[in-house]
């Protein structure tokens, strides 16, 4: 009696969380921008995956009337939550700009993926990051991402030294003998009067503990 040919390796099953979001100007009612209709269209690309151990997970991620200009959304919390608790292998979303619309928030997501080994995939861009061509992609936006930081931060240093040369004041407490008027710093008289007796008195008694006595004695307030 022949054996039966030993069978081969277990597909190792890949847990698929479905992302939706959309911001109230684009119409949360029209059937062509509803939740639903990207959930379908995610769910039906899981399905199609089946083989290679894709299975969606029974919790919805789903943020509705929310702008993907920023990360506080309850739906996407959720979602980074279990990603954290390592329930989720790979993140599927209709468009890459469902998950974010700015590259330094999805640079951070990435971040959150990648230490917890998940993947994601956009079903509408051939976005897949469980592929080589994916990763490549992907490197290609984080890099952008990283310009982009690079050039604000520029444009914030080039900003606050044009402000300094204009003599205005760029934040914090002012010098002790100054305060700000009009984001400048002006002289505060009669703090200034102070500063002016502490320099002189120093100079004629020549110690810091006579005169740390003699400035709360006077009741001055030094910061």
């Amino acid at each position: 009696m022949t054996k039966a040919p030993a069978k081969s390796g277990m597909v190792r099953k890949l847990r698929c969380a479905i992302y939706t979001r959309k911001s109230s100007e684009e119409g949360l009612e029209q059937e062509f921008n509803s939740l639903h209709a990207q959930r379908e269209a995610c769910e039906a690309y899981i399905a199609s995956q089946r083989s290679e151990g894709w299975v969606l997970v029974r919790d919805q991620y789903d943020d509705g009337g929310i702008s993907g200009g920023t990360l506080e959304r309850p739906g996407l919390k959720r979602l980074l939550e279990d990603i954290e608790d390592g329930l989720v292998d790979v993140v599927v979303v209709y468009k890459i700009d469902r998950l974010s619309r700015s590259l330094a928030d999805f640079a951070k997501l990435v971040e959150v993926f990648d230490r917890n080994g998940v993947t994601f995939v956009s079903v509408t861009q051939s976005f897949n990051t469980t592929t080589s061509m994916g990763r490549l992609t992907l490197n290609i936006l984080l890099s952008f991402a990283q310009f982009e930081r690079e050039v604000t931060a520029e444009r914030i240093r080039d900003k606050v030294a044009a402000s300094r040369k204009k003599g205005m004041w760029m934040g914090g407490v002012p010098p002790y003998g100054y305060r700000v008027e009009n984001r400048k710093l002006v002289i505060d008289d009669e703090a200034a009067e102070h500063v002016r007796w502490i320099f002189t008195r120093f100079l004629e008694i020549g110690s810091g503990t006579e005169l740390a006595r003699e400035v709360a004695k006077r009741g001055i307030r030094t910061p």
